[in-house]
């Protein structure tokens, strides 16, 4: 499986629930204000809040579908104008306003979030300066012409409690979403570099890093270069998505025989395979290599005979990790010249 497509999936599931979760939360807020201000007699309010409503209800249907793109710009829209509006007829006092210090930096992650799923996603820059600008607009018009409806000081207290917890629950929640969406990437793209695209298994890289911990006094430890014999008679009598085939198939039957060991694909058709007991393993090399040559691979109709040569050197015979390397490597080219099909360990 590519990593890289799994991350993305992550994201677009859990960003879809994110959704779903969010606009939930606003259409309860929605009703919950529309009782507030039907309380404290703003007319207006009230009345405007029954399309807020539709816009949240709407969205519910954008977000099942899968237009995250289009519910996106709907709500930042119709969250300005209900922010612009809201502050224009209650005053700066209540809190609305601040909707917008939520808004800006939302609006950045999404961009973030919309690009890691391959997703269209609006312009942060262009809609950030259009809220500043609602922002300003709104707060300067009751700033110098007061506010169309007044209450009691303790109604706009309540009011700018709940509208700055709202306001700092978001940022803290989508923060924390992004946070988590970064890290889990970085996961599946550290992954995807250790990992070999056609096989599954643990790449060059990745086994060089874990060679190189290895201690000298690590006497027992051992690598295996394994090499499927006549690997280009294969791709050019059956062809190259054969020779793939083949590959995957021998991969998996190393990883079956092989689960307490670390198993990487070397290159082309080497792999190798580091284990803690020589005088195990290679009884375990044994047995793969009488695998492979016992199993009639079929593809496309097509049968085909795969052996396999095998090289193996113990970490106490060499003093570095290249050289240790290399006297399985020259093992392996020993069996290769006197037969192949075989494991060679001395």
């Amino acid at each position: 499986m590519i990593r890289g497509a799994k991350g993305a999936l992550w994201l677009n599931n859990n960003l879809k629930k994110l959704t779903w979760l969010v606009n939930t939360v606003i259409l309860t807020m929605v009703f919950a204000l529309m009782a507030i201000f039907y309380v404290i007699k703003a007319e207006f309010l009230v009345y405007f809040s029954i399309p807020t409503a539709f816009v949240y209800l709407i969205g519910y249907a954008l977000i099942h579908t899968n237009h995250l793109h289009g519910y996106v710009c709907m709500v930042y829209f119709w969250l300005t104008i209900y922010m612009g509006i809201a502050t224009i007829c209650l005053g700066y006092g209540y809190g609305f306003h601040l909707y917008s210090m939520s808004m800006i930096p939302i609006i950045h992650y999404t961009v973030y979030m919309a690009r890691a799923i391959n997703a269209k996603y609006m312009k942060a820059i262009p809609v950030s300066i259009a809220i500043a600008v609602c922002y300003l607009v709104s707060t300067l018009l009751p700033a110098f012409n007061g506010p169309i409806y007044t209450t009691d000081a303790n109604t706009g207290v309540i009011f700018w409690i709940i509208n700055s917890v709202t306001v700092f629950a978001f940022l803290i929640f989508y923060t924390n979403f992004l946070i988590k969406a970064i890290v889990h990437s970085e996961e599946c793209l550290e992954a995807l570099a250790m990992e070999d695209n056609l096989t599954g298994l643990y790449n060059r890289h990745y086994m060089m890093g874990k060679l190189e911990e290895m201690k000298e006094s690590d006497e027992t430890s051992f690598v295996a270069i394994i090499d499927i014999d006549d690997f280009k008679k294969i791709n050019d009598n059956y062809g190259h998505n054969a020779g793939d085939h083949i590959l995957k198939s021998v991969a998996e039957t190393m990883s079956a025989a092989c689960k307490d060991y670390l198993v990487c694909r070397w290159g082309g058709e080497e792999f190798l395979i580091l284990g803690q007991d020589i005088a195990e393993g290679r009884s375990r090399m044994e047995e793969i290599r009488e695998n492979v040559e016992s199993t009639v691979f079929i593809f496309e109709e097509q049968t085909i005979r795969v052996t396999l040569t095998v090289g193996m050197a113990a970490r106490k015979e060499a003093k570095t990790t290249d050289k240790w390397v290399q006297v399985a490597d020259d093992r392996l080219y020993t069996g290769k010249n006197t037969g192949k099909n075989k494991v060679v360990i001395e």
